[in-house]
């Protein structure tokens, strides 16, 4: 029997809101560059939160798959990519925010173009968190495994 909070749906949203929250800011000035056409100037600090974000995504795997590990539950691969994967549901419900709250778009049109880029720009947010997730997981794996002696 599995805690509550490494069941599954529940530890995929648990998972997801550490990496979303490391790039919560600077998604702003993003989304504002983009859709507001306001110049975005600051590549440095935007690689800063790449290489933080990366950390996160990292952290947040390895510490859900050892307690996945010390509930005894070995099927680790697609739970260690869905908990940092679920970041990127963050961001489309971000980007629905963003869409109410800063946007004046009118007609149906641009409303629908500006969900479609979304949900593409979040999903290849969650395929990069997600696969960040597996791999660190993947090279933990290894590491406590690979130190075990079997005589």
């Amino acid at each position: 029997e599995l805690p509550w909070y490494a069941t599954p749906p529940v530890s995929y949203l648990l998972g997801g809101v550490l990496p979303f929250g490391s790039v919560c800011i600077e998604l702003f000035f993003i989304m504002s560059a983009l859709w507001l056409h306001q110049i975005y100037y600051m590549m440095g600090f935007l690689l800063a939160v790449l290489l933080i974000l990366g950390a996160t995504c990292a952290e947040v795997s390895v510490v859900m798959t050892y307690l996945q590990l010390c509930a005894e539950d070995h099927r680790w691969w697609w739970k260690s990519f869905f908990n940092c994967a679920s970041a990127g549901f963050y961001l489309f419900l971000y980007s629905l925010w963003f869409l109410v709250s800063r946007l004046d778009l009118v007609g149906v049109l641009p409303v629908v173009v500006y969900i479609t880029y979304m949900s593409i720009i979040s999903l290849c947010f969650s395929l990069f968190c997600g696969s960040v997730g597996v791999l660190c997981s993947f090279w933990f794996i290894r590491s406590i495994y690979g130190a075990l002696k079997v005589d």
